[in-house]
């Protein structure tokens, strides 16, 4: 019997660490490899300074070793420029809300790099992610379930995940929770056993978007007016690229009452203030879908729906308008539903799909 071949990414934390180990155990043939997204230069980092992924690299590389399995390192930066960061850059530039983890799963680790496996003829590209697939005879789809752990959840974003991907990709930690996954890397003295988990934008090391955005495209983006709902002046913000949907802190303005980030109108460089009350929405509209339990929604399907990451499912009724979009209604009004993020539909711990949000709609 022929025995499988799996490429494992390898980011130099402790979750893909586990990963790789739990795949060898597992019996199959194993190469360890690390994608380089970018460089110094593409993140504008003096050259001075150490980009944090080489240490990254390091530790991915030095597990390899310990594992005794191949390694190496991929070079994706031209694809992550063009897919993940110029997008990035471009959606708050036009009053967008990105999610460059959503993009990177998409156009890189689950097409680039899956493409990259076919050719080192390995049957399966393997991940630390928090998610579960499974194979449903009755319907003849793969699905993609939650993880086991609650608190690390990553379906979200994998809702982009096709069949074909689905059926060619292993999550050895979804039915794990963390605390086992950090045990079992100190267990087998792992270099990552005690590594912090990453976190915000990789592409932005000092967590200061407008910044970079600034540096990156080499434009400032000028002061404008704060307004109303009614188009009252209640001040001057500092560049559109610095307000996102639902924000309100860091608007520097002394108000008698909290009011939050509504609109980011580029055409008119305004910023529009709304007290909380007036930031609920209750439909929203969403392109660029992708379904995984089903093979369309053309009949409304009662659905859980989250709008972001770390927010609790709520209930909705869904029904596909096109082949590439869908309306959402939801039972109970949500806040700040936010162009440029992604809706997810669950049916139960099942992903059902998701889109990306275009528009809030009365």
């Amino acid at each position: 019997m022929k025995i499988k071949k799996a490429l494992i990414a390898m980011s130099g934390g402790v979750d893909s660490s586990v990963a790789a180990y739990m795949i060898k155990e597992a019996g199959y043939e194993a190469i360890g490899i690390t994608m380089k997204l970018y460089s110094n230069e593409d993140i504008c980092l003096n050259k001075s300074k150490t980009c944090c992924s080489l240490d990254d690299i390091q530790d991915a590389r030095n597990v390899a070793e310990a594992l005794d399995i191949p390694y190496y390192v991929l070079n994706f930066t031209d694809d992550f420029k063009e897919k993940v960061i110029d997008k990035f850059v471009d959606s708050y530039t036009h009053a967008y809300t990105p999610n460059p983890c959503i993009d990177c799963n998409h156009f890189i680790k689950f097409s680039r790099l899956m493409q990259r496996a076919a050719e080192l003829e390995c049957d399966y590209v393997v991940t630390g992610h928090y998610a579960n697939i499974e194979f449903d005879g009755i319907s003849g789809r793969w699905l993609l379930r939650k993880g086991a752990d609650p608190s690390k959840d990553q379906s979200y974003v994998l809702y982009s995940m096709t069949q074909e991907q689905l059926s060619k990709t292993l999550f050895p930690l979804g039915r794990l929770f963390k605390t086992e996954i950090r045990e079992m890397a100190s267990g087998l003295k792992m270099v990552t056993a005690d590594k912090h988990d990453s976190q915000d934008i990789c592409f932005v090391p000092d967590n200061d978007y407008a910044s970079f955005i600034e540096k990156y495209t080499g434009k400032k983006f000028p002061p404008g007016d704060f307004i109303d709902k009614h188009g009252n002046k209640l001040g001057t913000h500092n560049g559109i690229i610095r307000y996102v949907i639902g924000q309100r802190k860091g608007l520097g303005l002394a108000l008698p009452k909290p009011m939050y980030v509504s609109n980011v109108n580029t055409e008119d460089n305004t910023v529009t203030l709304v007290y909380a009350e007036d930031l609920l929405g209750t439909s929203l509209d969403a392109a660029d879908i992708n379904l995984i339990s089903v093979p369309d929604l053309y009949e409304p399907k009662r659905v859980k729906a989250k709008i972001r990451y770390k927010q609790e499912e709520q209930w909705a009724t869904v029904v596909q308008t096109s082949e590439n979009t869908f309306h959402l209604d939801f039972d109970i009004p949500q806040r700040a539903i936010t162009p440029g993020q992604a809706v997810v539909l669950y049916d139960g711990d099942t992903v059902v799909g998701g889109g990306t949000i275009i528009r809030p709609s009365a």
